[in-house]
């Protein structure tokens, strides 16, 4: 993992460790060098250590986010404590799925600032897990998930993750529009693959869904941002490059509820640049 990935992780790990445990909310650590906090629901069932009380009131009350708690942490086994309860991928205090479920579930993040931030109407509802359906060759279309889909915005969260991971050439090369939207020879490449996949397949997919493209990340992670500018110099289509963008947790803090904006900065280290 790069340095700024575990610096992140190692801040993270104090942060909420610190954070439970001067709330005496219910969690483990990981096993590994630098341990994440991973959390366990109150036994009421109406609360949960890793998220906002107003935000996860709201999943509870909407089946489609409901769902996304659901998802299993996919090295529970070899990384956490057994428990009665599968540990979900959301329990984890390094996930940027339930970071941004946090803040866009929240009854009162969508404001009118909020929304002029992000170039979105005011009453759009988030959709999260979004299937892009990216055309390919032959009529096909890919089936992968993009984080959230807000009106006309996708939307790709990350916080510790390493990468925007990597994909062999004769996958990407598949994508029915990678010539016309990319300078394909200028896509950062090593060994035989794509590097930042997941960025190439969003702007494609923002291409195909005549929509906006929004990379969210922390501002601890100029790798990152560095990697997001190296495909957006790429983008061969000049609409479609004025429709990405870049925007940090931290600049977004600036306009949410004082509320999250408190819980953030406890909790995540997220402050107001």
């Amino acid at each position: 993992m790069g340095g700024y990935a575990a610096q992140l992780r190692q801040e993270l790990s104090q942060r909420n460790s610190a954070y439970a445990s001067s709330r005496g909310l219910a969690y483990v650590c990981s096993y590994g060098e630098i341990p994440a906090v991973v959390y366990e629901p109150c036994s009421d069932g109406r609360r949960h250590g890793n998220f906002l009380d107003a935000s996860y009131r709201a999943i509870l009350k909407d089946r489609e986010w409901k769902k996304r708690l659901d998802k299993v942490h996919a090295q529970a086994r070899q990384a956490l404590p057994r428990r009665e309860r599968a540990w979900k991928e959301l329990d984890s205090c390094m996930s940027s799925d339930a970071l941004l479920m946090n803040i866009f579930c929240h009854p009162h993040t969508l404001s009118r600032r909020v929304c002029c931030s992000l170039g979105v109407e005011i009453g759009e509802r988030p959709h999260f897990g979004f299937r892009g359906r990216v055309p390919l060759c032959g009529g096909r279309t890919d089936r992968t998930e993009i984080d959230m889909k807000l009106g006309s915005l996708l939307v790709e969260a990350k916080l510790t993750e390493s990468l925007f991971e990597s994909k062999a050439f004769a996958i990407v090369d598949c994508y029915r529009d990678l010539d016309e939207v990319f300078e394909r020879r200028h896509l950062p490449q090593a060994r035989g693959q794509y590097s930042s996949y997941q960025l190439i397949r969003n702007v494609l997919a923002a291409h195909a869904l005549n929509v906006s493209f929004c990379v969210l990340l922390d501002s601890r992670r100029p790798d990152l941002i560095e990697s997001w500018y190296t495909v957006m110099s790429c983008i061969r289509i000049p609409g479609l490059r004025t429709r990405c963008k870049v925007l940090t947790w931290q600049e977004l803090s600036s306009v949410l509820p004082s509320e999250l904006g408190h819980f953030l900065k406890s909790k995540y280290g997220i402050a107001i640049c």
